[in-house]
């Protein structure tokens, strides 16, 4: 009888332990889960975050991991559909049981995969979008890195505006919440300026043709165009304006800081400029730190790194950073305990120095000015907003 209590003491107490136990966490393993566009509009951007991350890992990893426990990367591809985002984030919580999300792509698929997470207490870290839903309404579960393209726009249209002495500001954008930020940031700088846009027009996305656009914004006048466009609509924006002998000045979001632009688009994307938060790594950049690192990328994956594999990386390594400091008893409590006193100084990539507390949940909303001149992205300007430094 003794000993069949002494069983079932021991079987009630091995069940509470592994009722409290960590999701995510083993003895030796840190599972994250991932959801990016592998096939779908973004895939370009998605398969190279998902390669600076595994970079990241990997070096991790190879160094000993984290307090002992090497990290597990899982990432599913949602294809830039939310209704696949919602079920890539079922099977990586319910079935793969990760325990936090990192750098999640895409501002819609953001939005639906959360509920699934935050039910289940699984941080949505980092995700690589600009939308201000990534942090607000507080959560203590969201945490975002990337300055919003509302706050992108709102400091850099009017830079713009004074330094080309444009009178008729106009936009085009995606029919979705990450056009709407756009749209919403570029509609505040210009009240700032007591401006409003002269003409509004919009897109489906997934759209490839922009012709009806472009001809009613030259047909407007339009001097400065505010695109709140992603890869091919931005080149196909651009490239049907130069075909028509229109030649506005555009201003993209982050969203369209990419080399894709300009190695797709070619020398009609000259002029284009871009919010950007960290540069982009060329092979041959002229800073050794981040020319060494674009090279390792580019021996590993035999692929010419982009800003998206930079955000990847970062991500990664802001992660271990933080769960290193929170200790050998991880868990998404202690985690966030780290998170509330955390700084993260610039580093060799350019970023503005980003901090968080117990009440904000975006690292930094500063960003600056890019713009491609002969082939190349080149930043034009110093960081503006969050009083960050240069």
């Amino acid at each position: 009888m003794k000993l069949r209590t002494a069983l079932a003491l021991a079987t009630l107490s091995l069940t509470a332990t592994l009722a409290s136990a960590q999701q995510g966490i083993s003895k030796d393993e840190i599972t994250l889960g991932s959801i990016q566009d592998l096939s779908g509009p973004l895939a370009g951007f998605g398969k190279q975050a998902r390669m600076g991350m595994q970079l990241a890992v990997d070096e991790i990893n190879e160094q000993g991991g984290i307090n002992g426990r090497k990290i597990k990367l899982l990432v599913e591809d949602s294809g830039y559909d939310p209704k696949k985002a919602v079920l890539a984030a079922q099977k990586l919580v319910n079935q793969d049981k990760i325990f936090m999300m990192v750098g999640h792509i895409g501002t819609a698929q953001n939005m639906a995969a959360m509920p699934v997470q935050f039910e289940k207490n699984v941080i949505n870290f980092f995700p690589i979008t600009a939308a201000r839903e990534m942090y607000e309404p507080f959560h203590k579960l969201k945490y975002s890195f990337a300055a919003t393209y509302f706050d992108q726009m709102r400091n850099a249209v009017p830079k713009l505006v004074k330094e080309k002495g444009a009178k008729k500001v106009c936009t085009i954008y995606q029919d979705d919440d990450f056009g709407l930020e756009v749209l919403r940031g570029g509609e505040a700088g210009l009240k700032t300026l007591n401006m409003e846009f002269a003409e509004k027009t919009s897109f489906k996305r997934g759209a490839t043709d922009f012709s009806s656009q472009v001809s009613k914004m030259q047909s407007s006048g339009c001097e400065m165009i505010v695109m709140g466009t992603i890869i091919r609509e931005t080149i196909g924006t651009i490239g049907t304006s130069r075909k028509l002998g229109y030649n506005p000045v555009f201003l993209g979001s982050s969203a369209a800081y990419t080399d894709l632009i300009h190695k797709i688009g070619g020398k009609a994307m000259d002029g284009l400029y871009a919010t950007m938060t960290v540069q982009n790594p060329y092979t041959d950049e002229q800073s050794q730190p981040i020319r060494f690192w674009a090279n390792k990328y580019k021996t590993k994956f035999t692929d010419e790194p982009t800003v998206f594999s930079v955000y990847g990386y970062n991500i990664i390594n802001t992660f271990a950073n933080a769960a290193t400091k929170a200790g050998k008893n991880l868990s998404t409590e202690s985690f966030i305990k780290v998170m509330d006193t955390l700084s993260i100084p610039p580093d060799i990539f350019g970023s503005a120095p980003a901090t968080f507390s117990p009440t904000k949940r975006l690292g930094s909303d500063a960003s600056r000015l890019s713009q491609i001149q002969d082939g190349k992205w080149k930043a034009v300007s110093d960081y503006m907003g969050g009083g960050a430094k240069k």
